[in-house]
């Protein structure tokens, strides 16, 4: 039996503290934690109902592990319940095979090595309680198909019982049922077809009587299948009953069906004929291709959130101290353009850093209404110099448009990116054309769009094209198919994840030597855009104390560096705890810049503590954002001086026009 839906996270560590501190972690996060004595209360407390488990290497070492092992294999093929496995540092799937069976008793299982970040474990406890969420609704929506089945094959069983045997040629025929049915003789041969069947070959009857079952166009274009479909016939006409998936290639298309082949029986129990139903499941097989690939990139998506995360972290100290270097003009000619060469390399893998957070919808954004049609007029030059002479530029861009709801240079890079590969897609020039338009969203379609008004921004090319596969992996991060050096693979994948985030969705139209179409719904917004206005840089030096809080002792150190050298006395905290204490004992700072993902108390709960007259900066590497009110002002780590300095300068401005 499986419990309903829960969101509790069950933690079974029975030695040392891992059991404790993850229960903390998991709970400042808002995720509920339950401590399991043992492999026994786990089981009996997943049967109660949970989101995920939590479990030690060490608690199934030499543990009895049967009742798990058992509770496992019971599950239906639709559950697949999440378990994160922490293992001793270092002990990958290469190095211990120990790892490899709890992979295979546990199925969907991550390992997290310790010590832990707790960021890492709060994110893999969200994507297993979202991809739980996702097997539910999934089930939910294949019970409805499957009530929807059951009851079309009751109808038919009602009506063929109520057909006398001397009607046997006609009582399995339902012109007006939406299967495939057909009734056909013991050798094959087709007797009748209702008008479902006959639809979709798009023939008449005449075309099909008379001919054995495998030579007729429903199987034409699958040849293959001929052996399957006679073999078939010969079982159900010594009594068997057949029920098989079968994919199908006919004249409306390809399609996917659930065929049935049953005996019809006289009244002493001999075969008279067949009966053949083939219900159409093709929809119900994308949906769930479609379900396992947004899981797929699910996955990938918090792999690489996470992974994007600590290179913030890694890069801050990195990009801090270069740009500390060259300010401060220190060393020989040569080893300023050494300076300068590095920091183009932290700049370039800050960038793609930025995109790999993009593809997994964890970048910070800032949200206002844009003028679509201006934001595209305003990048033509741009992306006319980019794609060359050969290529035909075509905008296609209507008045009257309402403004969408987006973050305005990503929504610029993204459309640069897709303009990049379009011009890839055309060696030999063609046409590229951007267009604009308003659409709807009843918010009945598998890409998950909820019901309202959108903006269409879509880029056409007549290039190559893609063909299935290559289309179906274009979004995933690193899949790339201009060769070694010739892109990163990350601009589709990172406009994909930039379209999800914002609430609207990214499709791709293609086929080899047909061009690409990629389309981007953004939601429409009820604000007035406002003009973009530039950057001033702000060098004047200021004065006051700064306090700093981050966890991390190189981040810190870097970016106290930069405080002082923008003018501010520093004061530093290693949490947000320690912070509180520095205020209690009378500390008055002009401004707190802190870390927001901290053990413990977060940055924004920190701001909420403060005094509403006291400016706070949160800066982050990550983009858990649903924690922080929009009041707050927010920094992307790694940044340089200037980047802070000019921050830190626009919310001392709107803290003392507030006064």
């Amino acid at each position: 039996m499986i419990p309903e839906l829960s969101e509790r996270a069950l933690i079974l560590a029975p030695f040392g503290r891992d059991a404790e501190v993850a229960a903390t972690v998991l709970a400042d996060a808002g995720v509920r934690g339950f401590e399991c004595a043992s492999i026994e209360q786990l089981v009996d407390e997943i049967r109660a109902g949970a989101g995920l488990a939590l479990v030690t290497s060490e608690a199934l070492v030499s543990a009895d592990i049967s009742a798990l092992r058992s509770w496992i294999e019971q599950q239906p093929d639709w559950s697949d319940f999440p378990f994160v496995l922490l293992v001793q540092h270092g002990s990958g799937l290469e190095r211990n095979p120990e790892n490899a069976r709890y992979l295979e008793l546990l199925n969907n299982v991550t390992f997290l090595e310790r010590p832990f970040h707790p960021t890492t474990l709060i994110s893999l406890a969200r994507a297993a309680l979202r991809g739980r969420r996702r097997q539910y609704e999934a089930r939910a929506r294949l019970e409805e198909l499957r009530s929807l089945a059951g009851s079309l094959e009751r109808k038919v069983e009602e009506r063929t019982a109520e057909l006398t045997i001397g009607e046997a040629r006609m009582r399995a025929i339902f012109q007006t049922n939406n299967q495939y049915q057909l009734l056909i003789d013991i050798d094959g041969t087709v007797l009748d077809a209702n008008a479902t069947a006959l639809a979709g070959i798009g023939g008449q009857l005449q075309d099909v009587v008379g001919k054995p079952l495998w030579e007729t166009p429903w199987f034409a274009g699958s040849p293959h299948l001929r052996d399957v479909v006679e073999g078939g016939v010969g079982r159900v006409a010594a009594g068997e009953t057949l029920q098989k998936e079968l994919n199908i290639h006919l004249p409306i298309g390809p399609r996917a069906f659930d065929v049935g082949m049953r005996p019809m029986r006289g009244p002493q129990g001999d075969t008279l004929a067949l009966i053949v139903e083939a219900i159409d499941i093709t929809d119900r097989k994308r949906a769930e291709e479609a379900l396992r690939q947004a899981q797929k990139l699910e996955a990938m998506g918090q792999l690489t959130g996470g992974v994007a995360h600590d290179f913030n972290n890694l890069l801050t100290p990195i990009v801090g101290g270069l740009d500390i270097l060259i300010r401060s003009g220190v060393g020989t000619e040569r080893q300023r353009r050494l300076i300068e060469g590095a920091m183009q390399s932290a700049e370039r893998a800050r960038a793609l850093v930025q995109r790999l957070l993009a593809f997994a919808r964890q970048q910070p954004l800032q949200l206002r209404a844009i003028d679509m049609a201006a934001l595209v007029r305003g990048m033509a030059d741009l992306v006319g110099s980019t794609i060359g002479p050969k290529i035909k530029l075509v905008l296609e861009l209507p008045d009257g448009l309402p403004p969408a709801r987006a973050d305005y240079n990503q929504l610029e890079m993204a459309l640069l990116n897709l303009c990049v590969n379009a011009r890839d897609a055309m060696p030999d020039g063609g046409t590229l054309q951007i267009a604009l338009s308003a659409q709807k969203s009843a918010g009945d379609d598998v890409s998950g769009l909820k019901p309202g008004s959108y903006i269409s921004l879509s880029v056409s090319d007549t290039g190559t094209g893609m063909d299935e596969e290559t289309a179906r992996r274009a979004v995933e991060p690193f899949f790339s198919t201009k060769g070694l050096g010739k892109g990163t693979g990350l601009g589709l994948s990172m406009a994909h994840g930039l379209a999800r985030q914002l609430g609207g969705s990214l499709t791709l139209t293609t086929a080899p030597g047909a061009g690409t179409r990629v389309e981007m719904l953004l939601p429409v917004s009820t604000e007035v855009p406002r003009r973009e206005e530039p950057v001033v840089e702000r060098r004047t030096a200021q004065e006051g104390t700064a306090l700093l809080v981050d966890d991390d002792d190189l981040v810190r150190s870097s970016v106290s560096q930069m405080l002082n050298a923008i003018g501010y006395e520093v004061v530093e905290a290693k949490s947000a705890e320690q912070a509180l204490e520095l205020l209690k004992d009378g500390l008055n700072p002009t401004v707190v810049v802190t870390d927001h993902l901290m053990s413990g108390m977060s940055g924004a709960a920190l701001g909420r503590e403060l005094s509403p007259r006291t400016p706070v900066l949160i800066v982050s590497g990550y983009a858990e954002n649903s924690e922080i009110e929009p009041h707050f002002a927010r920094l992307m780590k790694p940044f340089r001086q200037d980047e802070l300095s000019a921050k830190l300068a626009e919310i001392r401005a709107r803290a003392k026009a507030a006064t």
